[in-house]
Parts: structure tokens; sequence; C-alpha cells
């Protein structure tokens, strides 16, 4: 039985209006989540990569090649019934916020994620009216509480969709700021998640290149490029 792989039963997928959003059908059934709840999408235009999810199936489906039907998934079984509870942990990125833990040496270190990291705090305070302060080294320095707040308000007041996206793009980047910055299109996807990875990028000039690594890497952007797409196919 653990060989079993659930096969391919339809011609064709197809978009439908449904109440509260946008519904696939194979053949004229409607697809469920995992959870057994009818698959409605907040826009046409994420119904439509779903669908074409399906459609791209072969033989036999294989979920892995379904980034967007999972990422709905994710919305309708999870986060939807624990929205506060997951807000409430990408919230907290805030207060250990990656962009506010700089290095004590070496200068070039230094210089480099000021000139790079700097920008996304200054952008935050001018568009979302909340500075975080940076320190040297990584023992926590607490936040302002009422920066923390607003943050936290910004958050809760995603949607489901935008917040299983938002999970990802704060997760895999380690700063809910690189996160906002994402969601409000500060910079493209891919620039934003360099940035999230300087210190890595440092090191492998210090270093070398690590193929294995590198492919764990690879594997991270393509999520965080994905959870951007999927935020802005959100709205």
């Amino acid at each position: 039985m653990s060989d079993w792989k659930p096969k391919r039963f339809w011609t064709e997928s197809a978009v439908v209006d449904a109440e509260g959003g946008y519904a696939v059908e194979l053949d004229g059934r409607r697809v469920k989540t995992p959870a057994k709840a009818t698959l409605i999408l907040p826009t046409r235009a994420m119904a439509e990569e779903v669908a074409a999810e399906w459609d791209a199936q072969d033989k036999e489906v294989d979920p892995t090649s379904m980034p967007f039907t999972r990422s709905a998934n994710a919305a309708i079984d999870k986060v939807r019934r624990q929205h506060a509870e997951v807000a409430d942990m990408l919230a907290d990125y805030g207060d250990s916020d990656l962009l506010c833990y700089r290095a004590a040496h070496p200068q070039e270190l230094q210089e480099r994620q000021a000139e790079q990291w700097d920008p996304a705090l200054d952008w935050a305070a001018e568009e979302l009216l909340v500075r975080l302060q940076s320190v040297v080294g990584v023992l926590h320095q607490p936040q302002p509480p009422e920066a923390l707040t607003a943050l936290r308000q910004r958050v809760h007041a995603l949607n489901d969709f935008q917040l299983a996206a938002f999970h990802d793009l704060v997760s895999l980047s380690g700063s809910l700021i690189l996160g906002l910055a994402a969601a409000q299109n500060w910079r493209t996807a891919e620039e934003i998640w360099n940035i999230s990875r300087l210190d890595e990028l440092w090191q492998i000039e210090q270093w070398g290149h690590d193929d294995e690594a590198f492919a764990a890497a690879e594997v991270k952007k393509a999520a965080f490029l994905h959870a951007k797409r999927f935020f802005d196919l959100s709205n």
C-alpha cells in the first residue's frame, strides 16, 4: 500500500464561479482539500493556476508538482483554522528580526550589512511607520513595544491566503521586515531573497561553493518566489 499513488481520473479541469470566490472542477466535480473542504480560491487568476496544475498531471498525481494547490490547501485547512496563532507566530519575528543583528567583524561584512539591510529598515520606518533598532552581536535586544504592536496589527490584517504565503516569505527569509517588503513590492522578490542571504553569500565568498548547500538554497529560493506569487494572486 505504501507504493499506491492517486491516478488521474479526469479528462479536463475548469474554473467556475462559486460562493466566496472560484472553484476548480475536474469533469464537473469540484476539487476538495485533504480535509475535504471545497477548494474555493479568492481570485480567478489563482484558480487558473490551480486548474493548470491539475491539467498538467499525467497518469499519476504528483502533489510535489502542484505548489499552488498545496498552498491553497494550507490556507484553507490550516491557516483558516488557526489564523490568530499563525499571525502571532510570524509577528514575533519582529522582535528578533534578521536585519537587526549585525556582525562585530570584519569591517567589510559590517559595511555590506549596513549597505543592504539599512535601506530595508529605512523603508519600514517610512512606509510602515515602524523603526526597528539594530545592534552588534547576537544577544537579544527587545524592540520598542509600539513598533511590535504596529507590525502585529499588519500581520493579523492579512487574509487566510495572504497569511499562508506570508508564512513562507517570513520564515524562509528570517525577517518580518523583508516579508512585508516583499509583500508590498519594495524590491523584486529575488532581490529581497538575496538580501536575506547576505551572510550566507559572504561565507561562500570566503570559503567557496558547496554543492549540497547550494542545492538546498535553490529549493528555498524557489519556495520564496512561489510564496510571493501566491501572495500576489491572493488579492
